[in-house]
């Protein structure tokens, strides 16, 4: 529990100065580089009883509006089991509610991954599965990389990318 108060804390700190700082007056939705998304998240995540570094240079986000940010980034799951590590592959925090393929992600802070079966699973903070979306296959992607965000077809809706695999996801209405 001491754990837990004192990861919790040290996000409060390393988060909201720096999110407060890169907000802009726009509201036009924003996807972020990894530049942007690494200058906003905390160099550590709390998971399932552990902190781990995030990796900055594989981070990014989106800014929907002046008070609503999305950020994901790939995090440093070595000290984790292999059963942890074969679903935790990421850090998702928003400020918002997403419709992840359907399905609603309260604002909070999560563990992602993209794993076996063309699926992306969603886990509370504790590791417990909250849900699993669908993933596609995209080979026509040019440049695949780690993570990235890119505009599907539809205005208002976007794609998580974890190389050429990616998840369809949008700000949820209320």
């Amino acid at each position: 529990m001491k754990h837990l108060l004192h990861a919790a804390l040290l996000l409060t700190f390393a988060f909201a100065p720096s999110l407060a700082s890169a907000q802009s007056s726009t509201t036009a939705p924003t996807i972020l580089t990894a530049a942007d998304a690494g200058k906003i998240l905390p160099p550590s995540v709390y998971f399932r009883g552990q902190t781990a570094p995030i990796q900055a240079r594989n981070s990014v986000g989106i800014r929907f509006s002046k008070d609503a940010v999305m950020l994901a980034a790939l995090v440093d799951t070595s000290g984790y089991s292999s059963q942890v590590q074969e679903k935790y592959q990421a850090y998702l925090i928003t400020e918002t509610p997403l419709s992840i393929d359907g399905h609603r992600l309260a604002p909070g802070a999560y563990g992602v991954g993209f794993i076996a079966g063309n699926n992306f699973i969603v886990m509370d903070i504790g590791g417990h599965d909250l849900f699993t979306a669908h993933t596609t296959h995209d080979e026509a992607l040019h440049r695949p990389s780690p993570l990235q965000i890119l505009s599907a077809d539809t205005p208002g809706h976007y794609r998580l990318y974890a190389g050429r695999n990616y998840v369809n996801f949008s700000q949820a209405t209320n």
